[in-house]
């Protein structure tokens, strides 16, 4: 009777110590790993997987079983003392057969064509015409060559700290701008620096080409960089341990605040099939402070909650399933998918991917093209068929090929009516020289110039050369200014010296190239000129002349 109490106390005993160690294995997995602890997430399976396997070797090792154990007594002992697991694990096995079976697009391809429907629109009346001090030259690239130049220049900081190479694009106080965080350098410089935390982060003006470093009176606490709890991604686990979080995007809000805007995922076809965005957890990068939001209710200022990513795959999944899953493998009937490439364009204080469309079963060419706003998921079909992207980018370097530029991937502009890929023209340092125009419909149509206005005047005329437009449609309206400068300043732009004036009791600058108006070079604060202009709308007009009165 005591030999029973005995053995009965030490089986307890036992389980007690196996559960416990299990217990410790699963806290520091989860801690590494950062499984989502929901159904939908294939990282949870694992998960439960490995720890049960954990448990059932503690078992066998505290049974004090044999090397090479009889068959019989191995699996005796595996259903007196293992039994709970391996149901809970045979369960979560079958469910996830059960939940992958009902999520295949064999059965359910309307619904994977309808994660993404793309209403049709009125390209000229979506897409207004913008201002040259709006348009963004810039790729991710020569931001990042712009940053670390920036970063190279501040001897307090360049020992410390690194720059992310996620040059995010958003919209911030009505301009496209590019900004990026800073990372520690290494583990003795998070060491050094954790208490002040990430001290700055930079900006890139896509239309300037100006980078600028944000120092903060506050450091920034929480990054992917940082270790421990305060690393971003094991603070987000641990403050939302059932979501699944997709891309965590860096962005500042009009006051220039920096947020981590972490995108949340469902999945809405079966357990694992239509991966689609359902919201988004906004962290303060310094306090650390977390909220969800859904859809409907993100901040206006966010512009980042569906990645390009994400959309292109949605969009891919409409064209290959819209005429139902046999129809994408026999006949593909009206099967279209997105061209290898996509970009931004701000509307409406929003960021737009845009991308082109065509047949799979077509030549090198687009039958139209998509914008998709990043915040809200809305998306627009323009049936527009012209050139392939990158049959443009080819089109725009022949012009040019014997200085050997590249052609960054287009942006899609609305000039003089007419859908236009804009794209800047690069040496083979990532240094823009040039700027080309290529008309969607007519990839013919390039023009170049070595400034953005001297580059669109171009491909006007070019426009009315091939009577793509009137000519009274591009005539520029020019305006007359007469006052005393109160402000000048310069730059210099692919080589050229470029002038901004502005006169006494105005915001706006006027800009002209030094070039093709000599005696701007001897103005002063204080002279008084007249200034014939472009207008237009914005902070920066480019001007015609500038003459001394």
């Amino acid at each position: 009777m005591n030999y029973h109490k005995s053995s009965s106390g030490g089986n307890i005993k036992r389980l007690v110590l196996k559960l416990l160690i299990t217990l410790v294995f699963a806290l520091v997995y989860f801690y590494f790993e950062l499984p989502a602890i929901n159904l939908k997430d294939p990282a949870f399976y694992s998960f439960i997987l490995i720890c049960t396997v954990v448990y059932i070797v503690l078992s066998l090792l505290f049974a004090g079983l044999r090397q090479r154990p009889d068959p019989r007594e191995l699996l005796a002992h595996l259903k007196a003392h293992c039994v709970v697991p391996l149901i809970l694990v045979a369960a979560l096995l079958l469910a996830a057969v059960v939940g992958w079976v009902i999520s295949v697009p064999l059965f359910r391809a309307r619904d994977y064509a309808t994660l993404l429907d793309p209403a049709d629109s009125s390209f000229t009346e979506d897409v207004s015409e913008i201002s040259y001090d709006q348009i963004p030259m810039l790729d991710s690239k020569s931001a990042q060559m712009l940053g670390n130049r920036k970063l190279g220049e501040l001897s307090d900081m360049v020992s410390q700290f690194e720059i992310s190479t996620a040059y995010a694009q958003i919209n911030y106080q009505g301009r496209p701008v590019r900004v990026t965080y800073l990372q520690y350098g290494d583990f003795f410089k998070w060491l050094n620096n954790r208490k002040e935390g990430l001290p700055a982060y930079l900006t890139v003006d896509m239309v300037t080409q100006e980078a600028s470093v944000v120092r903060l009176e506050n450091g920034m606490r929480y990054s992917p960089s940082e270790l421990f709890f305060r690393n971003l991604q094991r603070h987000l686990r641990i403050q939302y341990p059932t979501f699944i979080f997709d891309d965590v995007n860096f962005e500042i809000d009009e006051n220039g605040d920096p947020w981590w805007v972490a995108s949340v995922l469902t999945k809405r076809i079966g357990l694992f099939g239509g991966v689609d965005v359902k919201g988004a957890v906004l962290c303060n990068a310094i306090t650390g402070e977390c909220t969800y939001y859904d859809m409907r209710s993100v901040p206006k200022w966010v512009d980042r909650v569906a990645t390009a990513e994400l959309i292109i795959q949605q969009y891919n999944y409409h064209g290959l399933y819209q005429g139902g899953f046999w129809n994408s493998l026999f006949g593909q009937k009206n099967v279209t998918g997105t061209t290898q490439g996509y970009n931004y364009i701000a509307m409406d204080d929003d960021v737009w991917v845009y991308t082109g469309i065509t047949s799979v079963t077509g030549d090198e060419s687009n039958i139209g093209f998509i914008l998709v706003n990043q915040r809200t998921k809305e998306s627009r079909y323009y049936a527009i068929p012209g050139a392939e992207e990158y049959s443009a980018m080819d089109s725009a370097a022949g012009v040019v090929q014997d200085l050997k530029y590249s052609a960054t991937f287009p942006l899609l502009l609305n000039i003089s009516g007419e859908p236009t890929y804009f794209m800047a023209l690069k040496d083979s340092s990532n240094l823009v020289k040039m700027y080309a125009m290529v008309n969607v419909r007519q990839y013919q149509i390039v023009a170049t110039g070595q400034t953005v206005a001297e580059c669109q005047k171009n491909y006007e005329q070019q426009l009315i050369t091939y009577n793509v437009v009137e000519e009274e449609i591009v005539t520029v309206e020019t305006g007359t200014a007469t006052g005393e400068i109160a402000d000048i300043r310069t730059a210099v732009i692919n080589g050229n010296t470029v002038y901004f004036l502005q006169l006494k009791d105005e915001v706006t600058y006027y800009r002209i190239a030094a070039k093709d108006a000599e005696e701007t070079v001897l103005l002063d604060v204080g002279d008084t000129v007249t200034v014939t202009f472009e207008v237009s709308a914005g902070a920066i007009v480019d001007a015609v002349s500038v003459v001394r009165s």
